[in-house]
This record gives C-alpha cells, structure tokens and sequence, in this order.
C-alpha cells in the first residue's frame, strides 16, 4: 500500500500529515503530486471528495519562496465554500512553515477588509472569478508574480458562465508559469480553457478506475412533494441530510415548511450574507441543525462528514448537477443514500438525465411518525478568535473548570479570525451561556450570544 513517505516528501511534511490523520495517499493524490512537484501542467479528473485540494495545495506548499513578498500562486473556484475550505486546507498543510499567508477573495463581503488583508501581504490568493476580476481592474492584488495558476472545479465554474472572466484573469498573468485544471467532470466546453490556459498538459483521469461511491439510489413518483418528503425523513431516519431545490425561493418555502413541523432545519441559499452562510453551514456540520436545505450552491466543495441522505425535492436539470449534489454522501468510503422525488414533468426529465433508475411509488415507505430530525446540541457564538488569541483550548477550559460543564456535554469548536463557536448539549447549553455571558475567557471578558 502506498504511503506520503513513498512520494519523497520533506519530514516536516510527513510529520504534519500524520498529525492531521492523513497516512496514505488517495489516488489522484498518488498520481499528481508528483507531476506537479517536477512542473508539468496538467488536468485532473477525479470524483468530488477525492482529495484533490490536498493533492494540489501540498506541493504548492512546497514550492512558495519565503522571501518574496507579492502573491506567488493564485487558486481561481466557483464558489465562497469552496474558496474557504481550499484556504483552510492551505492553513493546515502549511503549519509546519512559518507565516504562509492565504487570502480569500469573494463577492458577498467586504471589498475594503479584504483590501486590508491583501495590504498586509499574501503569498496565495484564492478566489471566484468575479471579485478577482475586480480586485485586478481596481489593482488592489498583483498578478506579475503568480508562479502557479488551479483552477478547481472547472466544469462548474463553465456551467456558472465564469470561462470569460477566467480567460481575462489569465490573460494577465506572466506566461511562465505552472498550470493546474482539477475537476470532477470533462464537459466538451472545457477544451476552450485548456487549450488557452495550459502547455502540453499531462491528462489524469481516474474516474474510471475509481470505486464507484456507495450510493444507493431511489426515485419515487409523488403526487404532493411535502407530504412525500416527510415520508421519505420518517422512513430512512436521517441523522444528517441535504435536500436540494432549484431555487431561492424554494429553499426558504421548504425550510419554513419543515420548521412548522418540528425539524431543526439549516438554509443555504445566494441570497445570504457571507456570516450567515457560514454560521449555517458550521449548525449543520455540528449537529445544531441536522437537516440543511440548499441550492446548488452547496452542491459543490462542501464536505460535510456525515451526512447520510441527499434527497432532490426538485428535479436537477443536468446529469452532472444529479451527480454532484448525491455525491454529498457516500464519502470517505462511507455508505449513503440519494433519494429523487418527482412528479410527471420531474419524472419526464430525469428520464432523460438518469434514465436507468427505478422508480418506485412513494407508499412503499413506512415512515415512523414519531421521527423528527432536531439538533441534540446547540451553538454558542463567542466575540472572540484568532485575532483575539482564542483557542480551542482556552474555551474548554473556562467551560469545564470554570462553569463546570462536563467535556462530554461539548461538541465541535470552530475558530475564525474574529469569532469562535461551541457546539454544547442542549441539557446544559443554558448552564453554559449563563457562565460564559458571566465569566472570562483567558482573563477577558467576552460577549457571547446563542445561535
């Protein structure tokens, strides 16, 4: 069996690896990081959830020149999750480097903070095509140094109609570089980005050889959508679901819907700002809210642990949309389950899409009237993170020793640069607020409110 060790990689780096759980290479791993490592340019395709951010982002490490000072890779993806969890990724693979500086640049915040962010210097800019095109027009990055260009999830940054803003981001960059192209699928469109971004690139396709994820499939034929969803949560009994609709609108219908019926339901959709989103995705990913309703926004570079039912309340109108959004589960070679509801004009155009799925009819479940998906913990947000000095450490402490909350009674703790989230039983979240809201953390006293 292969292992980091076998691909030459400096100690640090293994050492670092191992510290993150990380011991044997994934297969797109394996095959590129070598490549890469040695300068070729090249296309990858490999299934979502394949590691690909690793794959690309560990040896981009490696190569960053300490002593330069403008940014030297430059990570262009379709959306604000996706930016952030490349960044994080980043952050944790360059923990053995001091000082490894990433920036994420997205529509939907402050342009002016993240105008302050680049004017304290950044070694890699990750971020959508459109707010890195207007950071360029207003010339608040610099591209004349970019050493390494990814372009991550390309197929869907073509379907989101990004392929001229990209092509106007490369335009600018210098011409000797490295070129990287990762995505999930190949459409025949993509030729037109690759044939202008990338020289003689090395194609890596694995998802022919790659284990099909194991996902079993269901299509019923519904009559009335509501009722046929809370048949399809009562029968398989979720502890963590997606359910995708195709519009805004819809997502804020289902979610209101499901909340009258006692679930505790996440909602992601383009119309949030970027702390909601965050602060709905860290609910759902806790536990605090078990059940999140999306676009397809969430459909791409989310990789949420856990989740064991994707169910489309609306028909996706692509086959690579259906493949995308059932591939929230199933991951990590975990098992999972994706259920399609449809009525006749859905059941028309997943005919066309999937026409090799059964369908079944909606009664053939035996739902348990007695299940409801409501969050067992819920989420305590702290005016307080990195840039505060807050650890993790310092909140498990003022919780268990001060306040007296016993460490098992404690979920996921999530650190960002200006505020922290615990995730606390819902027994004891009220024991815990009140000590916080009274108490100090690392000898301050900070505000605290409850999600």
């Amino acid at each position: 069996m292969p292992t980091f060790k076998n691909l030459s990689l400096p100690n640090e780096v293994l050492e670092n690896l191992n510290s993150l759980g990380y011991s044997v290479p994934t297969p797109i791993q394996e095959a590129t990081i070598p490549l890469i490592r040695e300068g070729e340019d090249i296309i990858a395709q490999a299934k979502t959830g394949s590691g690909k951010t690793l794959a690309f982002s560990l040896p981009l490490i490696l190569k960053l020149d300490e002593k330069e000072q403008s940014p030297q890779a430059l990570i262009i993806a379709p959306t604000r999750e996706l930016c952030e969890q490349i960044a994080g990724e980043i952050q944790k693979l360059a923990r053995y480097k001091s000082d490894v500086k990433v920036v994420t640049l997205y529509g939907g915040t402050s342009l002016t903070k993240q105008v302050a962010s680049l004017e304290k210097g950044a070694d890699i800019l990750v971020g959508t095509p459109g707010r890195l095109l207007d950071h360029f027009s207003r010339e608040t990055i610099q591209l004349e140094k970019i050493k390494t260009l990814i372009l991550d999830e390309a197929d869907r940054m073509l379907d989101m109609g990004f392929a001229d803003d990209i092509l106007k981001l490369v335009s600018n960059l210098p011409k000797q570089r490295q070129s990287l192209l990762f995505s999930a699928t190949y459409p025949e469109k993509i030729d037109r980005l690759t044939s202008t971004i990338l020289k003689n690139p090395i194609e890596i396709n694995l998802q022919s050889s790659e284990t099909k994820a194991d996902i079993e499939e269901f299509v019923y034929r519904v009559d009335d959508k509501d009722k046929a969803l809370l048949t399809t949560l009562k029968h398989f009994q979720p502890s963590l679901a997606i359910l995708f609709c195709n519009t805004k609108a819809k997502t804020v219908e289902v979610s209101d819907w499901l909340n009258e019926k006692g679930f505790d339901v996440a909602t992601l959709n383009g119309d949030l700002e970027q702390y909601e989103r965050q602060e709905m995705l860290l609910q759902f990913a806790n536990g605090s809210l078990p059940l999140l309703v999306a676009t397809d926004l969430a459909a791409r570079g989310l990789d949420i642990e856990g989740v064991d039912l994707v169910i489309n309340y609306d028909t996706p109108m692509k086959e690579e949309i259906y493949t995308h959004r059932i591939g929230r589960t199933g991951r990590a070679d975990k098992s999972g389950l994706a259920v399609t509801l449809c009525d006749e004009y859905g059941l028309r155009k997943l005919s066309e899409i999937k026409p090799n799925l059964k369908v079944d009819a909606i009664d053939t479940l035996k739902p348990n009237k007695n299940f409801y998906m409501q969050g067992e913990v819920g989420t305590l947000c702290i005016d307080g993170g990195k840039k505060k000095k807050v650890r993790a450490g310092d909140i498990l402490g003022t919780l268990c020793k001060d306040i007296g909350i016993d460490n098992k009674h404690i979920g996921k703790i999530n650190i960002y640069a200006t505020h922290s989230y615990v995730a606390i039983d819902k027994s004891v979240i009220k024991k815990a607020f009140n000590g916080l809201k009274n108490g100090k953390i690392k000898g301050k006293r900070l505000r605290v409110w409850w999600l």
